[in-house]
């Protein structure tokens, strides 16, 4: 609706995991590096946290983005609420790349496929990269026991995958119920907002992978959004997103602080008129 009057090609803030929208934040970029060292060296498992928004998915996206150079393997769990059985029933078929049958397996059927899988990626020198989102839904000790329990499966005497978590913080104390799983842990990664530095340069990061080559937001706009979305990527793209909105609807040529007006308790953005 708005992208002809501020010069885009397409919307900027959308939700979604457009590797060209990717801002390398530091804690983002170290948490990509690592990870990448991770899976590289054959680490059995690694750990990405971060509160809701911070960009977790984001960060995933560009890994798999950089092990599709190296052909690696990816298994990706986005809904890991399943019984012990069907979890493992699950990442049977997506280690083997095929369609899970009608009939449940038991856990011991899905194990032993699970582990052909994994000789059959070794066999073409492959080490798997399980992705367990959301993983501090994960509550269930014995469903937990049988994940630490695939990390025994090795190649060489090095582990035949790495398992990576994915989830918000409350996956910490869960794993410190749990040390023989957090002990295996090679690397963890904590995103952590931006600062107000990092906010300037991602939405100018964002617009210019739009298609935008001018000011939109001055400074001062700038800081009014990172105060107000704590410096959390989600909630800068909402805040932004509507600050173009309604821009475009009072035909404003950019959005400065002191014509824009935000009440983030309603979602609402506007500007502000003379006087108010």
């Amino acid at each position: 609706m708005y992208e002809s009057h501020w010069s885009l090609n397409r919307k900027p803030f959308d939700s979604g995991c457009d590797p060209e929208f990717y801002y390398p934040g530091e804690s983002h970029q170290a948490a990509l590096l690592k990870l990448r060292y991770a899976v590289e060296n054959r680490c059995g498992a690694a750990l990405l946290t971060g509160s809701s928004g911070i960009g977790k998915t984001l960060v995933v996206a560009m890994l798999r983005e950089v092990l599709a150079e190296s052909d690696t393997p990816v298994a990706e769990v986005v809904f890991p609420q399943m019984s012990t059985e069907e979890l493992l029933a699950y990442l049977a078929s997506k280690l083997r790349g095929s369609a899970q049958g009608s009939v449940l397996p038991d856990a011991r059927q899905s194990i032993q496929q699970i582990e052909e899988a994994l000789a059959e990626a070794a066999d073409r020198d492959e080490s798997p990269v399980v992705v367990l989102d959301e993983a501090q839904l994960l509550a269930d000790r014995r469903t937990l026991e049988a994940i630490r329990l695939l990390l025994n499966f090795e190649h060489a005497a090095r582990p035949a995958m790495t398992l990576l978590l994915v989830g918000q913080p409350g996956i910490l104390p869960t794993l410190d119920r749990m040390p023989s799983l957090e002990e295996r842990l090679g690397v963890k990664c904590l995103l952590r907002p931006f600062n107000e530095r990092e906010t300037a340069e991602y939405v100018t990061h964002r617009l210019n992978a739009a298609g935008c080559d001018r000011t939109v937001f001055e400074p001062d706009a700038l800081s009014a959004l990172h105060e107000l979305a704590c410096g959390v990527p989600r909630r800068i793209n909402r805040l932004a997103d509507l600050a173009l909105l309604i821009g475009y609807a009072e035909q404003c040529r950019t959005i400065d602080a002191a014509r824009l007006f935000v009440r983030e308790e309603k979602g609402q953005v506007r500007t502000r008129k003379n006087g108010e």
